[in-house]
């Protein structure tokens, strides 16, 4: 008997959908309005990782029509150095939107810097006030984080339904595992936080009819911990040994792939899965800012 395989949710192909839609609508923004969306990025420091997630940003601007403006700071730069330079894009009016590159050198102080941000340039969704408005129904905030948001788009474009649906998220970080879960609940989803203290952990996840697993442990999820018929939307993206690969390792999820998706009705690979959404979003989202500008 052949084995059933989950729908695959095809990030790259709906971040691409995406992206193609920000780029029309920023083209007749232009014709119509004869304004440029404006995206400002600030990096401190050198990190490898940091410094190609903003390059390849600045080429999704490029790509759809924003601008970008690029402001990298010295690993050393002081509190009052950073918060110049976001003061100053904060008043920029052609600065639409305003991206810190997290993580920051551990001797600043990431939440007094974020908090300079304006609520109405926040696209990346760190403002405390972007963060708390999100638990509240019918006040949506400005903006949400992209890579939860891109969790939602999945979501809601490949047709799956929220609303009363048993939602389990594995992780709690304010970056992904909280937002979400404030998301899925305004949706009407019933929504189940786990994290490092949650006890019966796998009978709990079992309970899902949608799983968001964005924990930072690689094949964590099993299939004994799937129900039948369950969403899976892996946020995960961890580095393991492989000597198969020339490389001698590989990527995956949080989610073991091979053992989940026979039993999952769909689920997001890795990579390909919610990777893409997390710029195509963020783009969306400076249209958005540029869009609620001339309000």
């Amino acid at each position: 008997m052949p084995v059933i395989m989950a729908q695959l949710i095809d990030g790259v192909t709906i971040a691409a959908q995406i992206r193609a839609e920000v780029k029309d609508q920023v083209a007749e923004m232009k014709r119509t309005l004869g304004i440029t969306p404006g995206l400002a990025t600030v990096l401190v420091g050198e990190d490898p990782a940091s410094a190609t997630y903003v390059r390849s940003k600045h080429k999704a601007c490029e790509e759809a029509g924003i601008a970008s403006f690029g402001h990298v700071l010295p690993k050393d730069a002081t509190q009052e150095q950073v918060a110049a330079v976001l003061t100053e894009l904060a008043a920029n009016p052609n600065v639409h939107g305003i991206l810190m590159q997290l993580p920051l050198p551990k001797h600043l102080n990431e939440d007094p810097l974020l908090a300079l941000i304006p609520q109405h340039k926040d696209v990346d969704g760190f403002h405390p006030s972007n963060l708390g408005l999100l638990g509240v129904k019918g006040k949506p905030p400005p903006f949400a984080a992209c890579t939860p948001a891109g969790c939602i788009e999945l979501l809601e474009r490949t047709g799956v339904s929220i609303a009363g649906k048993r939602a389990v998220v594995l992780g709690r970080s304010t970056i992904v595992g909280l937002p979400v879960s404030l998301m899925l609940l305004t949706r009407d989803a019933t929504v189940t936080m786990c994290h490092s203290r949650t006890v019966n952990l796998a009978s709990v996840v079992r309970e899902a009819d949608i799983i968001i697993a964005a924990i930072g442990k690689p094949l964590f999820v099993t299939a004994d911990m799937v129900k039948p018929g369950a969403v899976v939307i892996d946020v995960g993206i961890n580095r393991i040994a492989d000597p198969s690969r020339k490389s001698g390792s590989r990527l995956v999820g949080d989610v073991d792939f091979d053992a989940v998706a026979p039993i999952a009705s769909a689920i997001t690979p890795v990579p390909g899965g919610v990777g893409p959404m997390t710029i195509a979003m963020l783009l969306k989202n400076t249209l958005k800012a540029a869009k609620q500008s001339q309000k």
